[in-house]
């Protein structure tokens, strides 16, 4: 099938909307009609050359849209179908039959290497192969191929544009909180990065019922709107050059739990001297390459502290995704104070405004006429 696609080509380039062939469904995939597609940072680290993710290729991990064709051994879905598009697992191994497929043991393979696990590459363009299932969907296309385990039936109530960032941003940053933290009624926490999954992350929190939920955030409007989602306090960096300080000046004996977002050494470094004994410290964010972990480790010790990666808020999507979307509909997820929407074809300019601060979550939004 010919389809349209942002194709990156070169690291740190704007990606470029050209024509490419997918392939059509195998017996276990399904061919999804992309009607709005989310932009997370992590499209644009694989984009930049910080995963193993060949070039050319076709990224998006936040699809949603209309069942087209299903292959011969699908059963969850049908063509006509709304759907949500989330991460891949396998749905065979130790992990995913404990209900934790974001620990699959073949997530690596499923989700980051840019084909399928026999080597095949599903979209191409003449004679060149383009990686392709990023996440098992590659969703900035006009057409996607994904599977029973990374798609979600949708309501009809629930719109594409706001559907689409639940697949990765939105479970990550309230899934941290919700599921990974478990944070309970009137424990404190601190939310480093407020951007969209460090919003999810402040959404999960006031779900939780926590008594303190700090933010660390350097854009006003941002701060604003964690305020606004449920923050009781929003904390400039730019003002304060001890964070820690800041922090313990609002909780003395430091917070319960913490959830960055930046993957910024200096902030890991700081957030560890932001715990309370037995504090909490989930991290998201993509450092770079060669981070240690933060933190002293006679001082982890002392105060019995943790400190954790989290992946997709270790979320399960056919358990979790249902009830974010009931907490929208109850008006505790309000996902439109994040979106911004743009054309497909702007997604150049989609990804600069995100990047300077314009909004918080872009999606781009697919016309098909």
């Amino acid at each position: 099938m010919r389809i349209k696609a942002a194709v990156a080509r070169t690291p740190g380039a704007d990606f470029s909307i050209e024509t490419a062939e997918l392939d059509e469904p195998r017996g276990d995939e399904i061919r999804v009609r992309i009607a709005a597609v989310g932009v997370c940072h992590t499209d644009l680290v694989a984009r930049d050359g910080a995963m193993p993710f060949s070039l050319p290729a076709v990224l998006g991990h936040e699809g949603a849209g209309v069942v087209d064709a299903v292959g011969a051994s699908v059963t969850k879905v049908k063509p006509g179908d709304r759907v949500a598009v989330t991460f891949r697992s396998c749905g065979a191994c130790e992990r995913c039959l404990r209900g934790d497929p974001a620990y699959c043991f073949s997530m690596p393979a499923l989700n980051y290497i840019g084909m399928r696990p026999d080597g095949s590459k599903a979209i191409r363009q003449g004679e060149t192969a383009v990686s392709s299932n990023f996440f098992g969907q590659s969703s900035f296309a006009t057409y996607a191929l994904a599977y029973e385990r990374n798609v979600l039936k949708l309501p009809d109530d629930i719109p594409f544009e706001l559907a689409a960032p639940l697949g990765c941003g939105i479970q990550t940053g309230a899934g941290g909180v919700m599921l990974a933290l478990a944070a309970p009624p009137g424990s404190s926490i601190l939310i480093t990065g407020g951007g969209a999954v460090g919003l999810s992350a402040v959404m999960g929190a006031a779900i939780q019922g926590c008594g303190t939920i700090i933010v660390v955030e350097p854009h006003a409007s941002r701060r604003a709107l964690a305020l606004e989602l449920g923050a009781t306090h929003a904390i400039d960096p730019a003002a304060q050059a001890d964070m820690a300080a800041a922090v313990r000046a609002i909780v003395a004996h430091g917070v319960d739990y913490a959830f960055d977002t930046t993957g910024r050494p200096e902030i890991l470094a700081a957030t560890m001297g932001c715990l309370a004994p037995k504090g909490v410290f989930g991290i998201v964010g993509i450092p770079p390459a060669g981070t240690p972990m933060p933190g002293d480790l006679g001082a982890v010790l002392t105060f019995g502290q943790t400190v954790r990666g989290i992946i997709e808020g270790d979320s399960d999507p056919d358990v979790f995704l249902p009830e974010l979307i009931s907490h929208w509909r109850a008006g505790r997820l309000p996902l439109e104070k994040l979106v911004k929407t743009f054309a497909f074809d702007e997604i150049n300019a989609a990804v600069a405004a995100q990047h300077h601060g314009d909004c918080v979550k872009v999606v781009l939004t697919l016309d098909h006429g």
